[in-house]
């Protein structure tokens, strides 16, 4: 038998949970260092705004009062007041949108209980185990309970994900706002640990309930680590489901209103974003928080609970598993431990040891971010691997078992981690205005909006190439050393930094915000030159998330589709039989099926938007002039209406077409169903929207904002949400494949 790993088995009990619990309260100290900037006005001496010239930093902390001659009580009681109406209608839309995925959430439970419960017709007797025929499991019952319990547990804690991001993203909007009034780098700072709050705590909230159902689900399974593991997979299953509804829906909500308050305020009235008098101003700033935070934050706590799950599952029936060895199979939750401190160490860089003095510094600093984060995370990758892993050991391969060693894991995880840091430069680049891509773009404005809108498409769909050559160097790497567990890892590597990534990702929306509050508090030109220089470093960031999104997602979903032909007992997939190529060609159409559901969403939603927009400003005396107020609500109500109803069927056609084919066309042809999907919806990544030429008003400006409301719903809420597809619909065929394998093609059956 080959070494045991050296780090001894109660170390790993004792280092999952730790690392947890330091990322819990780094986020806990990130927030109360942004609670110290006070949502009140100063308290001041009688004299006048000079006044305060004596403090430190007084010139610029004042810089309303002496530039504009604004009362500061004001200002900081029009932020109060704004900021409240954003967090009011987040918190109004999550809890509307909560009550339906609730219901969903409850009668998928139940599915999954019967679905699983029939395969041994309900029986409560052991069973010989699905991969070592002479021993005994514990019953496809207890496997069905134990499924609907982690489906459960990922849910919630995907919604609690969601919600602590928007609530985070809407306490820290104004207070970045009112920080920008020292200078950009207090704002920054304000802006960035606001993001980090986000990113801690969902990483360590992630891997803390997965540690935590991993032994409590071991206290009745024992010995049976293969059916533990294959039970633990509802939980990717659970947090993925309902990432959908939380990027669909959010994602339809954040566009209804952007493209309804661009449209009629920028074209056809004149009037800059963000202006108070637009109706469709709140609901804008709603939508970034429902949609850019909340709706990410659960897609990517989706990903890192699917690829931890794929990567375990592999594990169970490998040498791990078979011998029980703890700490070994574990590595996926060490790797994720780790990762918290490495980002950890990296926050620090941003918040602490380096100060931003001038805007042009921003993009750079969050750019260092994601360098430092691959860097410290490879030094802990490695050790894990030295410490976590014998230095052989076998890993299951398709009905073989093959020879392993702890150095070619370090690489599998490597590579994913340095591929993600490719495919986030390559999204800086194609989407950052500092280079060529986007500055041609720009130009392509002068000549009007269809221009744009061609060199725009064609930005998008050359963007994806070096990703796309970057994910596949890393499955071809990774699947070479150590089959389909070697892509499970590498996944996880992308994922590793999660907590770095979503920060940066989650700061793009709250200087976003920023700007919006800055603009309608009526604040002064300089300070809203400062938030804007945060928002559009925040634009290319928000870019990047999404570009670690859709890799880690194109990984993720290789290692559950090889999970689920394992299981489902498929030997080969092949292509050139009827029923695996029906599944492959149905499949490759899904992403472009659900795309279409998704904008004609969006198209709809931003209809009843621009009218409503329209009206109020033709039938409101004194709109226009700012002397009366615009009925904000209104908007909102559309937004949230038209977001609830139209999630719906693009949910329910991911949802229920690997249920619907595994039930009536059998195992072979949703292997080629999944194959589709994920070749064809990868593809999607990018459309980005362009900058302006000339000032605002002018007739380049406006050609650039109707480009800009063409590519949103393609990189808000399409683009985002097809990375969920290929990887629920994987994880779903993978949670039912022992009722598809057992009772599943019923039409073939009858043929």
């Amino acid at each position: 038998m080959a070494a045991a790993a050296i780090l001894p088995d109660l170390a790993t009990q004792v280092l999952v949970p730790a690392a947890a619990v330091v990322g819990i309260a780094f986020a806990v100290v990130q927030w109360v260092l942004v609670s110290k900037v006070k949502m009140t006005a100063e308290r001041r001496g009688e004299g006048s705004p000079g006044a305060a010239s004596g403090k430190d930093g007084g010139a610029s902390e004042y810089l309303i009062e002496e530039e504009e001659g604004l009362n500061e009580h004001n200002v900081v009681e029009k932020c109060s007041e704004i900021q409240h109406a954003i967090s009011e209608g987040a918190t109004s839309f999550l809890f509307t949108e909560y009550k339906y995925v609730g219901l969903f959430m409850g009668i998928f439970a139940v599915l999954i209980f019967l679905f699983l419960g029939s395969v041994e017709g309900f029986s409560t007797e052991s069973q010989p185990c699905h991969y070592s025929k002479d021993r005994l499991c514990k019953p496809a019952l207890a496997n069905a309970a134990f499924s609907t319990v982690a489906f459960v547990l990922g849910a919630v804690t995907s919604l609690v994900s969601g919600f602590l991001g928007m609530k985070i993203a809407t306490y820290a909007n104004a207070r970045t706002t009112l920080e920008a009034r020292k200078g950009v780098g207090k704002a920054f700072i304000t802006a960035f640990r606001s993001g980090a709050v986000m990113g801690f705590l969902l990483a360590a909230s992630g891997l803390v309930v997965l540690y935590i159902a991993i032994n409590l689900f071991g206290i009745y399974y024992g010995d049976d680590w293969e059916g533990l593991f294959e039970a633990i997979t509802g939980y990717g299953l659970g947090g993925s489901s309902m990432a959908l509804f939380g990027r669909v829906g959010g994602g339809i909500y954040t566009k209804a209103a952007d493209v309804g308050a661009d449209l009629v305020g920028k074209v056809e009235r004149n009037i800059p974003e963000d202006d108070p008098r637009n109706p469709a101003v709140i609901a804008d700033n709603v939508g970034d928080n429902v949609g850019d935070i909340a709706g990410m934050g659960s897609d990517l706590f989706g990903s890192y609970a699917e690829s931890s799950c794929a990567a375990l599952v592999v594990a169970s029936i490998s040498s791990f598993g078979i011998n029980h060895e703890f700490t070994p199979m574990l590595y996926p939750l060490l790797i994720s431990s780790v990762g918290i401190i490495a980002c950890l160490i990296t926050t620090l860089f941003a918040t602490d040891f380096f100060e931003i003095k001038a805007v042009d510094e921003i993009e750079p600093a969050l750019k260092k971010q994601l360098i430092i984060s691959t860097v410290v995370m490879t030094v802990g990758i490695a050790l894990v691997s030295w410490l976590g892993l014998p230095y052989s050991f076998t890993i299951f391969n398709f009905g073989a078992q093959k020879t392993v060693y702890n150095w070619q894991l370090f690489l599998c995880v490597a590579v994913g981690l340095w591929a993600g840091l490719i495919i986030g430069f390559v999204t800086e680049y194609y989407t950052s205005n500092a280079y060529s891509p986007v500055q041609d773009v720009a130009d392509s404005c002068r000549t009007g909006a269809a221009t744009n809108v061609i060199f725009g498409l064609a930005l998008g769909y050359k963007s994806v190439i070096i990703p796309i050559f970057a994910i596949a160097f890393s499955i071809f790497l990774s699947f070479s050393l150590a089959a389909m567990y070697g892509v499970a890892v590498a996944a996880l590597g992308m994922l590793s930094t999660i907590a770095t990534g979503l920060a940066i990702d989650a700061y793009g929306p709250i200087s976003d915000n920023a700007g919006g509050i800055a603009e309608m508090a009526g604040m002064s030109h300089r300070i809203r030159e400062r938030t804007d220089a945060l928002d559009a470093a925040g634009n290319t960031t928000a870019a990047i998330g999404k570009g670690f999104a859709i890799g880690s997602a194109a990984l993720v979903s290789l290692a559950l589709f090889g999970a689920f032909v394992s299981r489902a007992a498929i030997s080969t997939v092949d292509v050139l039989t009827p029923k695996v190529f029906i599944g492959l060609i149905v499949g490759a159409m899904l992403p472009y099926w659900f795309s279409a559901m998704t904008m004609k969403s969006v198209g709809s939603a931003a209809l009843k938007m621009v009218e409503e927009v329209r009206r109020q400003f033709n039938s409101i005396p004194g709109l226009m002039e700012g002397t009366t107020k615009p009925d904000y609500a209104t908007c909102v109500k559309i937004s949230t209406d038209a977001s609830i109803k139209e999630m719906i069927p693009p949910g329910a056609l991911v949802m229920l077409t690997p249920l619907i084919v595994g039930i009536f066309f059998g195992v072979e042809t949703l292997s080629g169903l999944l194959a589709g999907a994920l070749v064809s919806g990868v593809q999607a990544g990018a459309s980005e929207h362009a900058r302006t030429l000339g000032p605002k008003g002018s007739d380049c400006h406006k050609a650039a904002v109707i480009g800009d409301t063409i590519g949103d719903p393609l990189k808000d809420t399409s683009g985002p949400s097809l990375n969920i597809l290929i990887k629920l619909m994987a994880v779903e065929s993978l949670v039912f494949a022992p009722f598809f394998a057992t009772h599943g093609g019923i039409l073939f059956k009858w043929l």
